[in-house]
């Protein structure tokens, strides 16, 4: 068949509904603005790691839905997640992304969060503490009980990951998560873990398109480490599960490293309960991904930026009671792979946005193709089809036709 015109490019595909999806959902303002509102303000987002804030009066600051956010450890060792705004005039409280409250800043006290712009203080609990001139300014209108921080749902949990939510009354998180994280805890949660790598990046791409990047693995065929060190049946004979909210697991593969010059096995290093060099990989809607690779546990949290702007925190993770040998070995597999400068992460990193600029706004939509069906095999597409039958749900929009209410077509049966 020749190339196609104008006409027959812009048709609607002959697939069954949940094959394709509309790049508007890509580019589209308006959509973006629509996911923060009603997707990131409403469920769990993990954050950072507790092994960020080891000491009491630590902290760490992001954002969420372009919420502010200051994580901190109190001295009775709990974590809690507060909006990083004062009470008195929305001031940002802390500015640093990160550091320790246990030292007075020029602007304040000891083992306090100091507003700069006026001098309100609040404890590791979320009460305000002081008020400057409380009683010369306000008399008996208002008092600092009455003053406290904005508290945010926060726990600790799944290898000791700081989740937290702007929504009070979002589902419990062991719901939320499910039975995504059953296999993957089973390696992550018997001794705890440390982050011995990160960086972010901050990519001109959608969030979904690095989302997708992870849910299927067709593209497999970008990485000539994947070539080389897998590729045989068993690499594709894995399946891929879609789980309740929307979650996606692959099952468990052992990746040939002695195909591959200059790689070893890293069984000697491998997790608690974990195969030699054995793989684990969750995709946790809406764009998280937790992926254990025999020695090194990956995991990538979007930031939602922009419908064209997304930052990623990539995090490497060992075991906290790791050897200087064992943690050496950790960071080299991790890094020659998914560091900065490794075999795949800056060839994900390169798709994702190319891809981005043949979907600009004022382009005309195009029809995304997720229809490869290989009997939930590991090159199936039923991860994006599971993703987006769930976006739809969220959102009300169709995704193969965004100006249209989701009426629940494509749905993919949960795991087995």
């Amino acid at each position: 068949m020749p190339a196609r015109n104008h006409e027959q490019w812009m048709a609607t595909p002959e697939y069954p509904a949940g094959d394709w999806v509309d790049s508007r959902v890509y580019s589209d303002p308006e959509i973006h603005e629509q996911e923060i509102e009603k997707i990131f303000k409403k469920v769990w987002i993990p954050v950072c790691h507790e092994s960020e804030l080891p000491k009491p009066y630590d902290f760490r600051t992001t954002t969420i839905a372009h919420e502010p956010i200051v994580v901190c450890r109190g001295p009775d060792d709990k974590v809690r997640a507060f909006l990083n705004v004062c009470a008195h005039r929305g001031m940002l409280i802390e500015r640093r992304p990160s550091g320790s409250f246990l030292e007075g800043q020029p602007s304040g006290n000891p083992k306090r969060m100091t507003c700069m712009f006026h001098a309100w203080q609040y404890d590791m609990k979320g009460n305000c503490v002081y008020i400057a001139r409380e009683k010369e300014g306000y008399q008996d209108r208002i008092c600092k009980e009455q003053m406290g921080l904005r508290r945010l749902r926060c726990e600790v949990r799944f290898g000791g990951f700081v989740w937290v939510s702007l929504n009070d009354k979002v589902e419990a998180l062991e719901d939320w998560c499910g039975e995504a994280f059953a296999e993957l805890r089973k390696r992550i949660d018997p001794e705890p873990l440390e982050v011995f790598h990160y960086h972010k990046a901050i990519l001109p791409t959608n969030y979904k398109l690095w989302h997708d990047t992870n849910s299927e693995l067709y593209h497999d065929y970008l990485h000539y480490h994947n070539r080389v060190t897998g590729f045989d049946e068993a690499y594709f004979a894995r399946k891929a599960y879609g789980h309740p909210n929307g979650h996606v697991t692959f099952s468990s593969y052992e990746p040939s490293y002695d195909e591959y010059e200059g790689f070893e096995s890293r069984g000697a290093s491998s997790f608690p309960n974990t195969p030699p060099d054995g793989w684990f990989l969750v995709d946790l809607f809406p764009g998280m991904n937790f992926n254990l690779r025999g020695s090194a546990f990956r995991v990538d949290i979007q930031t939602p930026l922009g419908p064209d702007k997304v930052m990623i925190e990539f995090r490497g993770l060992g075991l906290k009671s790791d050897t200087p040998e064992v943690r050496q070995a950790r960071i080299d597999h991790h890094n020659t792979i998914w560091g900065p400068f490794g075999r795949n992460l800056h060839e994900d990193l390169l798709a994702v946005s190319v891809q981005t600029t043949a979907m600009q706004n004022a382009a005309d939509p195009r029809r995304i193709l997720q229809a490869r069906h290989e009997d939930n095999r590991i090159h199936d597409e039923i991860g994006l089809r599971h993703f987006y039958h769930e976006w739809g749900r969220w959102m009300d929009r169709d995704p193969s036709a965004p100006d249209k209410p989701f009426e629940g077509a494509g749905a993919v049966v949960a795991a087995e």
